[in-house]
């Protein structure tokens, strides 16, 4: 039973962080029988008006005067329904986000969109 218990604490401990978020997501989930809600266009609905929540934060105010605990809040719906999402379709998170990263520095190298609001085809 011991190595049992050493075994599970040294795979936690190997686990990055996204993993974890994710177990803990999917634990959440199935103790509540979620599961059944939570299909690919749903999880889309769903991002979708937790980031209208999350601009309400910005509504009417200086990004300055936004009250970082709501947008804390709201962010935390985004990635959680976002984290979710991934996990559903099999998608690895740091590949997905890693492969966007590289993409979109072919898109906008920096000697034409450093210090530039301009799309990638107004170049």
């Amino acid at each position: 039973m011991m190595f049992f218990v050493i075994f599970v604490y040294l795979n936690f401990k190997r686990m990055n962080d996204i993993d974890a978020i994710q177990a803990e997501l999917r634990k959440f989930n199935q103790e509540r029988d979620w599961d059944q809600f939570h299909n690919g266009k749903d999880l889309a609905v769903a991002i979708s008006i937790e980031a209208g929540e999350l601009l309400e934060a910005f509504l009417w105010k200086s990004p300055e005067d936004a009250k970082v605990e709501k947008v804390r809040e709201e962010l935390a719906d985004v990635l959680n329904f976002a984290f979710q999402m991934a996990d559903r379709y099999g998608l690895n998170i740091k590949e997905i986000m890693l492969a966007k990263i590289r993409k979109n520095a072919e898109k906008y190298p920096v000697d034409k969109a450093k210090g530039s609001a301009k799309k990638y085809n107004e170049f």
